[in-house]
């Protein structure tokens, strides 16, 4: 009898994996990852990033560690087809998490995961998060895209980032220094920046016209789109002075809860509101959705990207410092004597910006 010749009815790619696409998305990556950072010894292909640990002019190094994802702002990129846009959110969002420790970015390692992998998509993403990483003087050094049909829709992708920077030990900037008396000082966001998104989206939802409306002159779709700001730029060099005691990072929970999370016992944070101006997307979307103030402050930055605290003598060096490089800062209250609360004061000042059409 014949031996009967096996039918071949599964292969990985019918099964929704394409080995041949992945290998030639990663081809084309390469070049994405070549960085000028001489501490960054292999490129694409090893199984892991080997990085040189010599930090020069740094002393008893701090790594400073930290991994972050854009949220539900990344399901309206791919969507809307704005993928340079989703890799720079990722990238700022997380750099902005290490300054605040003082830190100076060293290397980034992206993840994307897909229903399916979509060969241009996947290779702009690298392409534009290697570029976020440049212009903030780090090196995207590797990562993973992971192909998972049945785990994720095609057409979804899942985007997230870890990064590592160092610090001095003894110029860590932790909130440990922060005295009754500090002044609390914001330095504006540009927009949404990575937060409230799942607010945003059912807004949406609900009323779909809202995407055609204009905010200043620029479409809904762009301003909710815009990056996320890093702040490397304005910060980096004042590292180190000892009048800057903390940086708080404006994310999900709003000025509150953040600036809350680098308050040292013994003090309370007094914000006037009255002091910080809602940027014109945030009125849109409170006054479109009947957003409750409480729930903006929660929900979003409000105009205010990044919170420093400084003694009273060095608000007008960091101040300067901050605003020759295109940044604006406002001072927007004090710390006091308390038990570790951010205490709001005053109103929002709504009605500063003029009205959206």
């Amino acid at each position: 009898m014949r031996e009967r010749q096996m039918k071949t009815d599964l292969a990985y790619k019918k099964a929704g994996v394409d080995i041949d696409s992945a290998n030639a998305s990663k081809a084309e990556m390469a070049e994405s990852l070549r960085s000028p950072d001489r501490r960054v010894l292999n490129g694409i292909g090893p199984f892991a990033s080997l990085f040189d640990a010599v930090f020069p002019g740094i002393e008893d190094p701090v790594l400073v560690l930290k991994m972050e994802e854009p949220g539900s702002k990344q399901l309206l990129a791919i969507k809307y087809k704005r993928p340079r846009g989703i890799a720079y959110d990722v990238v700022n969002h997380l750099i902005n998490d290490v300054i605040v420790m003082g830190a100076t970015p060293l290397a980034v390692l992206d993840a994307i995961i897909c229903g399916r992998l979509e060969r241009n998509l996947v290779v702009e993403l690298v392409r534009s998060m290697a570029a976020a990483c440049r212009e903030q003087s780090c090196s995207l050094v590797g990562g993973e895209t992971s192909e998972q049909p049945g785990v994720i829709p095609a057409g979804r992708y899942i985007l997230a980032a870890s990064a590592v920077g160092v610090v001095s030990k003894a110029n860590v900037i932790d909130g440990s220094r922060i005295e009754p008396g500090d002044k609390v000082l914001s330095i504006a966001s540009n927009g949404l920046h990575t937060n409230g998104y799942a607010l945003v989206r059912n807004l949406i939802k609900r009323r779909p016209g809202i995407v055609k409306r204009k905010v200043d002159g620029r479409r809904f779709l762009d301003v909710i789109l815009e990056p996320h700001l890093c702040y490397y730029r304005a910060l980096r060099g004042l590292f180190g002075f000892r009048g800057l005691h903390g940086l708080a990072h404006i994310t999900g929970g709003g000025v509150a809860e953040n600036l809350r999370r680098i308050l040292p016992s013994g003090v309370n944070a007094h914000i006037d509101l009255t002091r910080i101006t809602p940027l014109p997307i945030f009125r849109l979307i409170r006054s479109a959705g009947g957003v409750p103030d409480h729930d903006m402050l929660r929900t979003f930055n409000m105009g205010v990207g990044m919170v420093a605290v400084a003694a009273p003598s060095a608000v007008g060096i960091i101040s300067r410092h901050v605003e020759t490089r295109g940044y604006r800062i406002t001072p927007i209250g004090e710390i006091t004597s308390g038990s570790c609360r951010v205490i709001f004061a005053g109103e929002l000042a709504w009605s500063q910006h003029r009205m959206v059409r």
